[in-house]
């Protein structure tokens, strides 16, 4: 059997995210400028965990773009596979933290790079010799962007790649709420392992039950092996075959925004079923899951930015060890 060249690889948008970071002298916002997108997000903290990791995707050919490359490099991100594009700038979001650490995205991609991405530039090798593709809606949004990761999902099941799907749903990106549903189903269709907040949970069944929004998808889903539900500073949930487990967040204060913590969960998931397999998974097996992913996305939401912010299995081990019963 030929060894994957890589653990995990990624599709989708890499970003600049301009976060809050207080006032000037004259009161206006300050924003800094933060490398970030939900893929890259979940590669650098699989990449903190000792995985290896490639990305496919586009950027501007800018200062921007330029910069994202060099930072997912230093994360240990295989970049051989990001394109940069001469005439479409990187995307840029702007990220308004509100009360309680929620954020309000106002997004600058009319057009960006990331949904410029086509079939023809996505490696099928690289796809097809990875344990585990990951992806998620932002690469779904257009026609051309959704046609390149129909064409890696197409490589990924032909190499046998567990496929994992965040939908990541962000509204103003969506020309209608509608086509949003019509992109999230169809991924829902193609993923063996699926991490979805709550919203996301309840925009797709209308419950705002989790097991019974859980029971519905997976009925209507059996392909999803591995389901997790998040939600936010009430914990999360894990269903597998006839299990369910909930682990409480942990609530210890220090949250600065959240932006990341979902994709650092997401990456502590798939991390697991790197180094445990995905058949014969346990309650136990889940809670021990669970417990790791909310603590790494914990330590993520007392730092600002994501990719760079992402902590060492250490300091998620000490603080398991701290905040054991």
């Amino acid at each position: 059997m030929v060894q994957a060249s890589f653990d995990v690889t990624a599709l989708g948008e890499l970003l600049i995210d301009f976060t809050e970071n207080g006032l000037s002298g004259q009161g206006n916002p300050l924003f800094e400028a933060n490398p970030g997108g939900a893929p890259c997000n979940v590669l650098a903290m699989l990449g903190k965990l000792g995985k290896r990791c490639a990305f496919v995707g586009k950027v501007g050919e800018d200062m921007f773009g330029r910069r994202l490359k060099e930072v997912a490099q230093q994360a240990g991100i295989c970049m051989d596979h990001l394109v940069f594009d001469p005439k479409v700038p990187t995307t840029l979001a702007f990220v308004q933290t509100l009360a309680g650490g929620d954020r309000d995205f106002s997004f600058y991609r009319n057009p960006g790079a990331d949904m410029c991405l086509e079939a023809g530039e996505v490696p099928e090798a690289v796809i097809r010799q990875s344990r585990i593709f990951h992806f998620g809606t932002l690469s779904m949004t257009h026609p051309g962007v959704r046609q390149a990761t129909c064409q890696a999902l197409e490589y990924a099941k032909a190499g046998g790649t567990l496929i994992s799907f965040d939908p990541n749903l962000r509204p103003p990106l969506w020309d209608s709420l509608e086509e949003a549903r019509t992109q999230i189903a169809w991924g829902l269709g193609q993923c063996d392992i699926l991490k979805i907040a709550d919203n996301e949970l309840e925009f797709m069944t209308g419950e705002t039950d989790f097991d019974k929004g859980a029971a519905l998808l997976r009925k209507q889903y059996p392909n999803i092996r591995v389901c997790n539900v998040t939600a936010g500073a009430q914990g999360s949930y894990a269903y597998y075959g006839d299990e369910r487990v909930f682990v409480p967040a942990l609530t210890l204060g220090g949250t600065i925004e959240t932006t990341g913590a979902g994709d650092t969960f997401c990456a502590c998931v798939l991390n697991f079923v790197l180094e445990h397999g995905i058949d014969g998974l346990t309650a136990g097996d889940l809670t021990e899951m669970l417990r790791f992913a909310n603590a790494a996305a914990y330590l993520v939401t007392t730092r600002r930015g994501a990719i760079r912010s992402m902590p060492e299995r250490a300091e998620v081990m000490a603080l398991l060890a701290k905040t054991a019963v």
